[in-house]
């Protein structure tokens, strides 16, 4: 594998982000059947995004590369193909355990170069899929923010989350900690079509729903809206509507975008199960990785009304930040709408 030439998050363009010595230890168990672990030793765990990003925050914590929720869609796919893995059946069996996150982290918050800025995590692969449950660097992880006082959030579809409760709660009386958990649809046998390794989203909304009543502050990125799937006005209102049963801050839609390495296992998984809609998912998708604009604000528009009609929220002190539809005015970044969010231009970003 190319470890040498692996850099934070794109191929060999800034320093390497693990060196030819880096893997410590590369093994299966009966556990956890039919995925590899690769403990390696990372050289820095706070990430910045990239400058072109659509991602509302400067800073990341990946404790993995690689997740076994073995999502058909997920957007990081392609990142697997930086360490000469492939991004289908790799990507979802071969997971990468920066086993030192902990102390890292822990070091780099205490340099005298960190500004306590935001630090989201979640946001590449899921820090909460099966391997924590092995591993458990997330605890680690959460007391070295707590005990810097470094805000942060977390986004994920893993119930595991709930046992670090108390770490949140802890951490929520020093520090803004929020939450969000994604959550595209309801629809049972579609979860388990194209979301195979997480939780049901019934189990995910009662994730939300615990941690808002502990505190935490939780919304539900409502990700991703599968066109042709997931997205008739019925669908959309009934994924609101139990979004809204769980006290969730907001609610943020964003439709499937398809990348490279994710657009080529997605179209292979639809070309099986949805033959019919190749040839549509091809002429929306003919422009590029996202939808076209028209569609986006459609699925923003319908969901706004959806949440109008539910009361989703209210949002609290350290929910999402609202910015002005002047401020942000990306058709491809999420838009979402908490409960007190009066006029229609107002949008937040978790």
């Amino acid at each position: 594998m190319r470890w040498d030439n692996l850099s934070r998050d794109t191929a060999a363009t800034t320093p390497a982000l693990f060196g030819v010595d880096a893997v410590t230890r590369t093994f299966d168990t009966p556990g956890f059947r039919g995925i590899t672990f690769h403990e390696v030793r990372a050289r820095t765990i706070v990430n910045r995004v990239p400058g072109a990003s659509r991602m509302p925050f400067e800073w990341t914590v990946n404790p993995y590369r690689g997740c076994s929720h073995a999502c058909v869609y997920c957007f990081a796919r392609k990142t697997h193909t930086y360490l000469d893995l492939d991004s289908g059946l790799d990507f979802d069996s071969q997971i990468i355990v920066k086993v030192n996150a902990p102390e890292l982290l822990r070091r780099e918050l205490a340099s005298p170069r960190w500004r306590g800025e935001h630090i989201a995590m979640g946001t590449n692969v899921d820090c909460y899929q099966r391997a924590e449950g092995r591993y458990r660097l997330m605890p680690g992880i959460l007391t070295a923010l707590r005990d810097h006082a470094n805000p942060f959030s977390v986004l994920t579809k893993g119930s595991l989350i709930l046992r670090d409760l108390d770490l949140l709660v802890q951490a929520s009386e020093v520090t803004d900690v929020s939450a969000a958990v994604s959550v595209g649809f309801v629809d049972r046998d579609l979860w388990r079509a194209v979301e195979p390794g997480t939780p049901s989203p019934q189990k995910r909304l009662e994730v939300c729903r615990t941690l808002n009543e502990h505190g935490i502050p939780s919304g539900v990125l409502m990700a991703p809206v599968l066109p042709y799937l997931s997205d008739s006005p019925e669908q959309l209102r009934e994924t609101v509507r139990a979004i809204a049963g769980t006290g969730a801050t907001s609610v943020t839609p964003l439709v499937l975008h398809l990348r490279p390495g994710a657009r080529e296992w997605f179209m292979a998984w639809l070309s099986v199960h949805h033959p019919r809609l190749v040839s549509r998912y091809r002429a929306l998708y003919a422009e590029g990785a996202y939808a076209p604009t028209w569609y986006q604000r459609r699925i923003t528009r319908q969901v706004h009304e959806f949440a109008t009609e539910f009361g989703i929220g209210p949002s609290r002190p350290g929910a999402a930040r609202r910015i002005s539809a002047s401020e942000h005015d990306d058709p491809g970044a999420p838009h979402s709408v908490a409960a007190d969010a009066a006029p229609p231009t107002q949008l937040t970003l978790l």
